[in-house]
């Protein structure tokens, strides 16, 4: 990597839709714990010459996921239209992974598989973002805390 700037969160493709951004929000006060439903956010485009959706996604982690509005009431597929960037994240339409089966601390990694009606399946590895209220949140390698360099 040597230096270079990661932007926070799982970058992938799957066909001609993009992804930016995936991570799991970050946990208010403490680590996200077994029981609770955590907020997960991602940023699609699709390069595509059809619209495309978002059907769904799964998790090891969550007993469900669902697709939600920005009040929690769960809902449908998220058309991902051509050439227009689909930002789901607080305050909008957003991913839930509902009744966690772990604890999940900020800086951990989980896989989550999203659903797609045309481009098809990816897993992705998505972090829980790194609280700012930790110093130094994590010596894994590859991960580093959003303020470094």
């Amino acid at each position: 990597m040597g230096g270079d700037h990661n932007p926070p969160g799982a970058n992938a493709r799957v066909g001609p839709v993009l992804i930016r951004y995936a991570h799991i929000a970050e946990p208010p006060d403490g680590p996200w714990e077994k029981g609770d439903d955590a907020p997960f956010y991602v940023w699609f485009f699709n390069r595509g010459q059809e619209p495309d959706r978002l059907l769904g996604a799964e998790t090891t982690v969550a007993r469900s996921v669902d697709i939600v509005d920005a009040d929690g009431a769960v809902r449908g597929p998220v058309v991902l239209p051509t050439g227009k960037l689909v930002e789901l994240e607080k305050g909008r339409a957003h991913l839930l992974l509902g009744d966690l089966r772990q604890q999940i601390r900020g800086g951990d990694c989980v896989w989550v598989t999203l659903r797609f009606e045309r481009a098809g399946e990816i897993a992705l590895q998505v972090h829980s973002q790194v609280p700012t209220y930790v110093d130094d949140a994590t010596d894994a390698p590859g991960l580093t805390s959003p303020s470094a360099q």
